[in-house]
């Protein structure tokens, strides 16, 4: 019994490794090898996304988050719907596969978030912040995205974070 299911737990990792952007085929041969002992990633406990770390870079000063990365098209139109909480330090991340206009809304979304647009430079574009829960209105980029940052509403003015700061993360192979 305990073998079927370890031979699950590594179909799904390849499953899983399979739909993050990047990812030769190798790395995911090697990923989901029974021989494989890299430790596994660390998950959100309500959404069950993969968490990564996240930098803002605010003048000298280095701004860390732990953010669940909505990576597949599911997980992006889920995004926060639904959630009471997000902690001071956490948040969700969308990367675009390419550069491209982001639209968001806030439907079934009971939080109020700040919505960070970060340009194909690594620097946030504009931030639409204290967004309507549950509101049916588009909050829009202000031009090419490589990705959007969701943070709870009130984070980026209250951490002193404007378009120009820099932001970095590694996105899983």
């Amino acid at each position: 019994m305990a073998r079927h299911v370890l031979a699950a737990a590594g179909l799904m990792l390849g499953t899983l490794a399979a739909c993050s952007p990047g990812q030769s085929g190798t790395a995911r041969a090697q990923a989901s090898a029974p021989t494989s002992v890299a430790a596994p990633a660390a998950r959100h406990p309500v959404s069950g996304l993969e968490v990564i770390d996240l930098v803002v870079e605010r003048g000298g000063q280095k701004l860390a988050f732990k953010v669940e990365l909505a990576a597949s098209p599911e997980a992006q139109a889920r995004g926060l719907m639904f959630r009471t909480a997000l902690g001071d330090n956490e948040g969700m991340l969308f990367p675009s596969p390419a550069p491209e206009p982001r639209s968001f809304w806030m439907k079934n979304t009971p939080l109020s978030l700040d919505i960070i647009f970060i340009g194909p430079d690594g620097r946030i574009a504009n931030i639409a912040a204290d967004t309507v829960p549950y509101s049916l209105d588009s909050v829009r980029s202000s031009g090419l995205t490589s990705a959007v940052l969701e943070l709870r509403a009130g984070r980026a003015k209250a951490l002193g974070i404007v378009p120009g700061d820099r932001v970095s993360y590694d996105l899983p192979r």
